[in-house]
């Protein structure tokens, strides 16, 4: 604010408030101070049941929480997905800039069960929203009221990105880069950023097939465990 005000001629003089170069060398940085708060999530072990229970909720609030898990998007990214947006044919659903945390385009590889989804998803279309209240896309508290309502008040919508994550690092060899455009992180180092261009596609449509399977696996079973993939990609 103070240099917003120097910048309107409000005021005039060093920026009593600035940090590099002034208060920087007083105080500690941020990032040893703030405590960082996680979203409450499922642990991945876990998953299969309650998406077997998921799928007995009725209602479109079930559907976009099934398919926010199984692509880890962000809640508010499911939320206001469009039909425009949604490839079927070549199981692509391209989030536009303006809709994502980072500002830039986004591609989701999407697995064989997000597409049977959302296939039914468009049996019943309203309009231009995948996931429709009426005439207007679904509130962002629709998928918080329905883990309320399935007395699962201990997690969140967002958290499922947190159990998608620790399955592909504790499950699977996939290498942390992969996983990284899967959850459409951005890259903090500039350098790396620069040299790193494509957004693995291809690859990630297998890591997000395995992990739809996954999904659909119980525990005790045979087969419970995503087999590593040593060597996918040397």
């Amino acid at each position: 604010m103070l240099s917003w005000a120097t910048v309107k001629q409000y005021r005039s003089g060093d920026n009593p408030a600035r940090w590099r170069g002034h208060l920087d060398k007083i105080l500690p940085k941020p990032s040893k101070v703030q405590t960082t708060k996680h979203h409450p999530a499922l642990p991945y072990e876990e998953i299969a049941d309650f998406i077997s229970l998921l799928r007995q909720q009725e209602g479109v609030a079930a559907r976009c929480l099934e398919f926010t898990i199984l692509t880890a998007a962000r809640t508010n990214e499911s939320i206001g997905a469009t039909w425009d947006e949604i490839n079927l044919d070549s199981k692509v659903w391209t989030i536009p800039a303006m809709r994502m945390k980072a500002g830039k385009e986004h591609r989701v590889a999407l697995s064989d069960k997000s597409i049977d989804l959302l296939k039914q998803m468009k049996a019943s279309q309203l309009n231009e929203y995948v996931f429709t209240s009426g005439k207007k896309n679904l509130s962002n508290m629709a998928m918080l009221a329905l883990l309320k309502r399935m007395n699962r008040k201990d997690i969140t919508a967002h958290g499922f990105r947190s159990s998608f994550r620790d399955w592909a690092a504790e499950s699977t060899s996939y290498p942390n880069e992969l996983l990284e455009k899967c959850l459409a992180h951005t890259i903090k180092n500039e350098s790396e950023a620069a040299y790193r261009r494509g957004d693995l596609l291809e690859k990630r449509f297998r890591v997000m097939n395995d992990w739809a399977k996954y999904c659909e696996t119980k525990r005790g079973l045979v087969g419970n465990v995503t087999p590593l993939r040593v060597g996918s990609f040397n």
